[in-house]
Protein backbone atom coordinates (compact mmCIF):
# COMPACT_ATOMS: atom_id res chain seq x y z
CA UNK A 1 0.00 0.00 0.00
CA UNK A 2 1.46 3.38 -1.01
CA UNK A 3 0.47 7.00 -1.42
CA UNK A 4 -0.81 6.12 -4.89
CA UNK A 5 -3.41 3.94 -3.20
CA UNK A 6 -4.33 6.56 -0.57
CA UNK A 7 -3.91 10.02 -2.15
CA UNK A 8 -6.49 11.68 0.13
CA UNK A 9 -6.21 9.50 3.24
CA UNK A 10 -6.02 11.26 6.61
CA UNK A 11 -4.78 9.23 9.57
CA UNK A 12 -5.44 10.91 12.92
CA UNK A 13 -3.22 9.76 15.79
CA UNK A 14 -4.25 11.12 19.18
CA UNK A 15 -3.10 10.11 22.62
CA UNK A 16 -1.25 10.87 25.80
CA UNK A 17 2.22 12.40 26.13
CA UNK A 18 4.99 9.83 25.89
CA UNK A 19 2.85 7.13 24.30
CA UNK A 20 4.94 7.11 21.12
CA UNK A 21 2.75 9.25 18.86
CA UNK A 22 5.61 10.99 17.06
CA UNK A 23 7.73 7.94 16.28
CA UNK A 24 4.64 5.98 15.31
CA UNK A 25 3.16 8.70 13.12
CA UNK A 26 6.43 9.35 11.30
CA UNK A 27 6.90 5.62 10.76
CA UNK A 28 3.38 5.18 9.38
CA UNK A 29 3.77 8.19 7.08
CA UNK A 30 7.08 6.88 5.76
CA UNK A 31 5.67 3.40 5.15
CA UNK A 32 2.65 4.73 3.26
CA UNK A 33 4.38 7.57 1.45
CA UNK A 34 2.24 10.18 3.20
CA UNK A 35 3.00 13.60 4.64
CA UNK A 36 3.31 14.08 8.41
CA UNK A 37 2.15 16.82 10.77
CA UNK A 38 3.05 17.19 14.44
CA UNK A 39 0.42 19.56 15.83
CA UNK A 40 2.07 19.56 19.25
CA UNK A 41 5.14 21.20 17.69
CA UNK A 42 2.89 24.07 16.58
CA UNK A 43 1.82 24.73 20.17
CA UNK A 44 5.46 24.50 21.27
CA UNK A 45 6.50 26.91 18.52
CA UNK A 46 3.98 29.52 19.63
CA UNK A 47 5.00 28.98 23.25
CA UNK A 48 8.66 29.50 22.32
CA UNK A 49 7.76 32.77 20.61
CA UNK A 50 5.74 33.96 23.61
CA UNK A 51 8.64 33.25 25.96
CA UNK A 52 11.06 35.04 23.65
CA UNK A 53 8.75 38.06 23.52
CA UNK A 54 8.48 38.12 27.30
CA UNK A 55 4.74 37.38 27.38
CA UNK A 56 3.46 35.88 30.65
CA UNK A 57 2.24 32.48 29.44
CA UNK A 58 -0.05 32.17 32.47
CA UNK A 59 -1.83 35.41 31.62
CA UNK A 60 -4.56 34.11 29.31
CA UNK A 61 -5.60 37.56 28.11
CA UNK A 62 -2.01 38.52 27.27
CA UNK A 63 -1.48 35.29 25.33
CA UNK A 64 -4.79 35.63 23.51
CA UNK A 65 -3.98 39.21 22.46
CA UNK A 66 -0.82 38.23 20.53
CA UNK A 67 -1.45 34.61 19.50
CA UNK A 68 -2.12 35.71 15.91
CA UNK A 69 1.20 37.47 15.42
CA UNK A 70 3.95 34.92 14.67
CA UNK A 71 4.08 33.16 11.30
CA UNK A 72 4.28 29.42 12.02
CA UNK A 73 5.06 26.97 9.22
CA UNK A 74 5.30 23.19 9.52
CA UNK A 75 7.33 21.00 7.17
CA UNK A 76 5.60 17.71 6.41
CA UNK A 77 8.47 15.36 5.48
CA UNK A 78 8.28 12.44 7.96
CA UNK A 79 12.02 11.83 7.60
CA UNK A 80 12.95 15.43 8.42
CA UNK A 81 10.01 17.34 9.93
CA UNK A 82 10.65 21.03 10.44
CA UNK A 83 8.90 23.97 12.02
CA UNK A 84 9.72 27.65 11.67
CA UNK A 85 8.58 30.79 13.46
CA UNK A 86 8.87 33.95 11.38
CA UNK A 87 11.28 32.05 9.15
CA UNK A 88 13.52 30.81 11.97
CA UNK A 89 13.94 27.03 12.36
CA UNK A 90 12.96 26.17 15.93
CA UNK A 91 12.75 22.39 15.57
CA UNK A 92 15.35 21.82 18.29
CA UNK A 93 14.77 24.78 20.62
CA UNK A 94 11.05 24.04 21.09
CA UNK A 95 12.03 20.79 22.85
CA UNK A 96 13.80 22.63 25.65
CA UNK A 97 12.72 22.44 29.27
CA UNK A 98 11.51 26.04 29.30
CA UNK A 99 9.04 25.42 26.48
CA UNK A 100 7.99 22.04 27.90
CA UNK A 101 7.15 23.69 31.23
CA UNK A 102 5.15 26.49 29.58
CA UNK A 103 3.23 24.79 26.76
CA UNK A 104 0.33 23.48 28.86
CA UNK A 105 -1.05 26.88 29.98
CA UNK A 106 -0.63 28.20 26.43
CA UNK A 107 -2.47 25.23 24.91
CA UNK A 108 -5.64 25.82 26.93
CA UNK A 109 -6.17 29.38 25.62
CA UNK A 110 -9.13 29.25 23.19
CA UNK A 111 -7.65 31.89 20.88
CA UNK A 112 -4.47 29.84 20.58
CA UNK A 113 -6.38 26.68 19.74
CA UNK A 114 -8.55 28.50 17.19
CA UNK A 115 -5.54 30.06 15.46
CA UNK A 116 -3.59 26.79 15.29
CA UNK A 117 -6.69 24.79 14.34
CA UNK A 118 -6.99 26.92 11.20
CA UNK A 119 -3.31 26.34 10.39
CA UNK A 120 -3.64 22.60 10.98
CA UNK A 121 -6.64 22.28 8.68
CA UNK A 122 -4.80 24.29 6.04
CA UNK A 123 -1.85 21.87 6.12
CA UNK A 124 -4.11 18.80 6.03
CA UNK A 125 -5.78 20.23 2.93
CA UNK A 126 -6.68 17.48 0.49
CA UNK A 127 -5.26 14.74 2.72
CA UNK A 128 -2.47 12.27 2.13
CA UNK A 129 -1.16 12.88 5.65
CA UNK A 130 -0.67 11.39 9.11
CA UNK A 131 -1.53 13.95 11.79
CA UNK A 132 -0.64 13.53 15.45
CA UNK A 133 -1.98 15.44 18.43
CA UNK A 134 -4.60 15.28 21.14
CA UNK A 135 -7.78 16.40 19.38
CA UNK A 136 -7.23 15.46 15.73
CA UNK A 137 -9.95 12.84 15.45
CA UNK A 138 -12.38 14.71 17.68
CA UNK A 139 -11.96 18.35 16.58
CA UNK A 140 -9.32 19.07 13.94
CA UNK A 141 -10.36 16.44 11.37
CA UNK A 142 -13.25 14.30 12.67
CA UNK A 143 -13.84 13.00 9.14
CA UNK A 144 -10.43 11.22 9.12
CA UNK A 145 -10.66 7.81 7.51
CA UNK A 146 -8.43 6.28 10.21
CA UNK A 147 -8.55 7.40 13.83
CA UNK A 148 -6.21 6.00 16.45
CA UNK A 149 -5.96 6.70 20.18
CA UNK A 150 -2.48 5.70 21.33
CA UNK A 151 -1.74 5.16 24.98
CA UNK A 152 0.66 3.36 27.32
CA UNK A 153 0.82 2.92 31.08
CA UNK A 154 2.41 5.83 32.97
CA UNK A 155 5.60 3.97 33.88
CA UNK A 156 6.29 2.92 30.29
CA UNK A 157 5.64 6.45 29.06
CA UNK A 158 7.94 7.95 31.69
CA UNK A 159 10.72 5.48 30.87
CA UNK A 160 10.48 6.32 27.15
CA UNK A 161 10.33 10.08 27.61
CA UNK A 162 13.25 10.07 30.07
CA UNK A 163 15.35 8.04 27.62
CA UNK A 164 14.40 10.39 24.75
CA UNK A 165 15.55 13.39 26.77
CA UNK A 166 18.72 11.69 27.99
CA UNK A 167 17.64 12.07 31.61
CA UNK A 168 17.60 9.76 34.62
CA UNK A 169 14.74 11.01 36.84
CA UNK A 170 11.90 8.74 35.73
CA UNK A 171 9.70 9.61 38.72
CA UNK A 172 9.84 13.33 37.97
CA UNK A 173 9.13 12.70 34.30
CA UNK A 174 6.13 10.56 35.16
CA UNK A 175 4.76 13.27 37.45
CA UNK A 176 5.13 15.80 34.63
CA UNK A 177 3.37 13.54 32.14
CA UNK A 178 0.47 12.88 34.49
CA UNK A 179 0.08 16.61 35.14
CA UNK A 180 -0.02 17.19 31.37
CA UNK A 181 -2.70 14.48 31.10
CA UNK A 182 -4.75 16.23 33.77
CA UNK A 183 -4.56 19.58 32.01
CA UNK A 184 -5.22 18.16 28.54
CA UNK A 185 -8.19 16.07 29.68
CA UNK A 186 -9.72 18.80 31.81
CA UNK A 187 -9.51 21.83 29.54
CA UNK A 188 -12.77 23.32 28.34
CA UNK A 189 -11.72 23.65 24.69
CA UNK A 190 -10.93 20.46 22.71
CA UNK A 191 -9.98 18.21 25.64
CA UNK A 192 -7.92 15.05 25.17
CA UNK A 193 -10.44 12.30 24.52
CA UNK A 194 -10.94 9.11 22.55
CA UNK A 195 -12.61 10.30 19.34
CA UNK A 196 -15.76 8.62 18.11
CA UNK A 197 -14.77 5.72 15.89
CA UNK A 198 -11.14 5.69 17.05
CA UNK A 199 -9.25 2.43 17.55
CA UNK A 200 -7.50 2.35 20.94
CA UNK A 201 -3.95 0.99 20.68
CA UNK A 202 -2.10 0.36 23.95
CA UNK A 203 1.62 0.47 23.14
CA UNK A 204 2.84 -0.54 26.61
CA UNK A 205 3.93 -4.02 25.57
CA UNK A 206 4.32 -3.43 21.83
CA UNK A 207 7.44 -2.53 19.86
CA UNK A 208 7.39 0.55 17.66
CA UNK A 209 7.34 -1.69 14.58
CA UNK A 210 4.31 -3.55 15.91
CA UNK A 211 2.39 -0.32 16.53
CA UNK A 212 3.25 0.94 13.04
CA UNK A 213 2.13 -2.37 11.52
CA UNK A 214 -1.17 -2.13 13.37
CA UNK A 215 -1.94 1.34 12.03
CA UNK A 216 -0.80 0.51 8.50
CA UNK A 217 -3.21 -2.42 8.70
CA UNK A 218 -6.03 -0.07 9.70
CA UNK A 219 -5.15 2.14 6.73
CA UNK A 220 -5.29 -0.86 4.40
CA UNK A 221 -8.74 -1.75 5.75
CA UNK A 222 -9.91 1.83 5.26
CA UNK A 223 -8.63 1.77 1.69
CA UNK A 224 -10.70 -1.31 0.97
CA UNK A 225 -13.86 0.02 2.61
Amino acid sequence: MTHADTPSLVIAVDGTSGSGKSSTSRGVAERLGLRYLDTGAMFRALTWWLLREGVDVRDEAAVAAVAHRPAIESGTDPLAPTITVDGEDVSVTIRGEDVTAAVSPVSVVPEVRARLLALQREVIGDGGIVVEGRDIGSVVWPQAEVKVYLSADPDARAQRRTAEQGGTDVASTQQSLLERDRIDSGRATAPLTVAEGAVHVDSTHLTLAEVIDRIVGLASEAGRA
